[in-house]
């Protein structure tokens, strides 16, 4: 058995080793010298160490016609070094079978380590290398670029992809969130060289990240290893961000995409939360409900399993730092859209205009307090949980306290955030579809 695949059994075999004890978990908060929050979990019951770093540099940092730019930063980091080349730090990483991954989104950029700890040096030391020495070799950049053009065009065949780049872009309009993290065809080619290391050098410092380490690391060990690899990463002034906040438009935007399809996508929701707003509690449990609770939730029950309307039909809230949005999507028969369409606005309105059920709330309840623990049920999970609740500032006591935010949710906070998130009145609705068998009978924008 090769070293990747010791690793991998490792890993499946700590969900087994930590699910019990996941809510046991002693976790310290440092911050170092040039400002770097430190988040240390050990566990020894697995001879593997996982990483996760948060460098706050995604979208909303990146100037709107070089959309795209945090994206393609991250795609390079580990494409070259001042030491190594691109197929070296490949061939190191396989060679001792660990895995490094980069990848931008909308508020952050995140750099994950995963290694057995007998190698935990030379895994720091290739980690520490990408985050403090990338070179952009351009001929890699030119590589990449053209891989992400070529899947946006690829892309352009997906009608949920269609769908859900209208349904972004109008709910949040100009704002960051409005675009694609790839950017598109037209700024990717803006991008130049000296933009990622503009990019880099503005945003990638330690005062503006979050490390969070997991696993066979005892404190002694991680700090020798944060300052023989990272000692030399230097604090500075970051450059402030301000976006203007997304602006909920009234009435209703419908937006018609043509597509030769025997299917119809819909895509219908608006503005939502952001994530450390105090509603998302009641949301959380409103939006399980009503179409996130898989086959128990209203939608399903209704358009799926009463209607066969669609053979999946979901809800959901995505919630951001900035801001967020909700959204209600399914795939249906051209012909049967509007019969779908329908079904789910009586369902908006049911939740908007009456109190749950007893047995809604408690079920809700239930399934969200007791899947919360398979989010540490491994130190990867454990690594990633910590960093994100450092970044949305949820605090370290946030997984005992999580239950208590959700069963304190009542009927009546289920009613009010359902009437202040949702509407059937006022909406963003995407439909791509052949336009004509669809008949829609919901006016176009």
């Amino acid at each position: 058995m090769g070293k990747k695949s010791i690793l991998v059994s490792l890993m499946l075999a700590a969900c087994y080793f930590l699910s019990s004890q996941a809510f046991a978990i002693d976790t310290t908060r440092t911050v170092l010298p040039n400002g770097l929050i430190v988040l240390h979990s050990e566990n020894h019951n697995l001879p593997i160490v996982m990483v996760t770093l948060i460098v706050r540099a995604g979208q909303v940092h990146e100037p709107g016609e070089k959309a795209g730019l945090a994206n393609v930063t991250a795609e390079l980091l580990s494409e070259g070094t001042k030491t190594r080349s691109s197929k070296e730090i490949s061939e190191t990483l396989d060679f001792i079978g660990a895995s490094l991954g980069i990848s931008a989104g909308a508020d952050f950029t995140t750099l994950t380590l995963s290694v057995l700890k007998k190698d935990i040096h030379k895994g720091f030391d290739i980690f520490s290398d990408v985050l403090l020495q990338p070179t952009f070799p351009q001929e890699e950049i030119t590589r990449v670029k053209e891989l992400i053009k070529g899947s946006l065009k690829h892309q352009e065949e997906d009608p949920s992809f269609l769908a859900d780049r209208a349904f972004r872009k109008e709910v949040f309009g100009p704002h960051p969130y409005g675009r694609l993290l790839e950017g598109s065809i037209e700024t990717i080619d803006l991008i130049t060289r000296e933009d990622m290391m503009q990019f880099y050098s503005a945003y990638f410092l330690p005062n503006n990240a979050i490390l969070s380490a997991a696993g066979d690391l005892t404190p002694e060990e991680l700090q020798g290893m944060l300052k023989q690899y990272l000692d030399e990463w230097k604090k500075a002034d970051v450059p402030s961000v301000v976006s203007a906040k997304p602006a909920e438009k009234p009435g209703r935007s419908v937006l018609k995409i043509e597509k030769d399809l025997t299917q119809a996508t819909l895509m219908l929701g608006n503005l939502g939360i952001r994530r450390e707003d105090p509603d998302y509690y009641a949301v959380s449990v409103m939006n399980y409900i009503l179409g996130g609770g898989g086959f128990s939730s209203r939608l399903m029950q209704s358009i799926r399993d009463e209607k066969g309307l669609a053979y999946d039909v979901r809800s959901f809230f995505a919630a951001q730092k900035e801001s967020g949005y909700y959204q209600i999507s399914l795939q249906t028969k051209n012909e049967s859209a509007n019969t779908a369409l329908d079904e789910i606005m009586t369902q908006v309105k049911r939740i908007t205009s009456e109190p749950v059920s007893d047995e809604e709330l408690s079920e809700a309840k239930s399934f969200l307090t007791g899947s919360f623990l398979r989010r540490l049920d491994t130190n990867r999970k454990i690594a990633d949980y910590f960093a994100a609740v450092e970044f949305y500032a949820l605090g370290l006591d946030y997984r005992t306290n999580y239950p208590g935010y959700i069963n304190a949710v009542t009927k009546e906070d289920v009613l009010r955030v359902a009437r202040k998130y949702l509407s059937a009145e006022q909406y963003v609705l995407v439909v791509v579809a052949d336009q004509k068998k669809a008949g829609l009978q919901y006016p176009e924008k």
